[in-house]
């Protein structure tokens, strides 16, 4: 716990004092958050792009975006106007009365050293991706690690043991006993490990018990990753779940549609027959 408590504080920001968002690394080695950069600038005279705005890089997916951004104070409009007229340029490192650009002075917070970024200012430095994937397998270490707490015991709370999807809630030993009891429809649900967020349970190819995520055509079955790369699949024709699944069920809704539309014809044809057979009885 000590050592976890250690990393956590070389992967905090010393900016918002947060984890790390975007990390950019500064010319003295240290690191920044993109937003808290902006800002620092912000409040040295220096206008910058939109600090809300996500780098271009191509680690900027939703995945590392942390929810805390949310957050952070976000300087206002209103601020920007007054440096707009105190009359400071309209891009970084220009000032007042400049001819030619200046170069951009940033305060490191951690070395307490005025770094010299040049006339791009922001846009000089690069992102610290290797720090950044640090601080997310973090995140999902601390996720992982938190304990589940069931949701149906009075206080004190025990720490769930079980998980039920059909009924998305986690609970402890006596719990799960007390709520699924014997000789019930809920006394055939399977226990899985708790968890915070259910997702519906997929369904599992037989062969190599992976859920499957697509539809084949030639075979008119369902295949997971592993049956794709399989030779007998080669040249057939494979579809994701979904498309194949809205195919499908345009298909049968049309064909219902027209078997509904058709009811009252059969079940009259029906009564003709039956008058039919009575006669040829009689």
């Amino acid at each position: 716990q000590t050592s976890m408590k250690n990393m956590e504080r070389e992967l905090v920001c010393p900016v918002c004092k947060e984890m790390y968002k975007q990390p950019l690394a500064l010319p003295c080695a240290h690191n920044v958050c993109h937003v808290c950069a902006s800002e620092v600038l912000l409040q040295h005279g220096h206008l910058c792009c939109d600090p809300t705005s996500e780098p271009t890089s191509p680690a900027a997916t939703p995945a590392t975006r942390s929810p805390r951004l949310g957050r952070r104070a976000v300087p206002k409009p209103d601020r920007l106007d007054r440096l707009l007229k105190s009359g400071f340029g309209t891009y970084p490192g220009r000032k007042r009365g400049a001819v030619h650009p200046q170069t951009v002075s940033f305060p490191c917070p951690a070395c307490q050293r005025d770094v010299d970024l040049g006339e791009r200012g922001l846009g000089s430095l690069f992102r610290n991706l290797t720090l950044e994937r640090v601080v997310e397998r973090y995140r999902q270490t601390i996720n992982i690690s938190a304990a589940i707490m069931c949701q149906f015991c009075k206080p004190p709370q025990l720490e769930a043991t079980k998980g039920c999807t059909e009924c998305k809630s986690s609970f402890c030993n006596e719990c799960f006993k007390l709520y699924h009891p014997w000789g019930t429809q809920k006394a055939q649900h399977e226990p899985t490990p708790p968890t915070l967020t259910f997702r519906p349970k997929g369904l599992m190819c037989p062969e190599h018990k992976e859920e499957v995520t697509h539809y084949c055509k030639t075979c008119q079955r369902l295949v997971c990753q592993l049956c794709r790369v399989r030779r007998t699949h080669t040249s057939h024709k494979i579809t994701p779940v979904l498309s194949a699944y809205q195919a499908l069920r345009e298909k049968l809704t049309k064909s219902l549609a027209y078997i509904l539309s058709s009811q009252d014809t059969v079940q009259t044809q029906i009564a003709e027959l039956e008058e039919t057979v009575k006669h040829t009885e009689v």
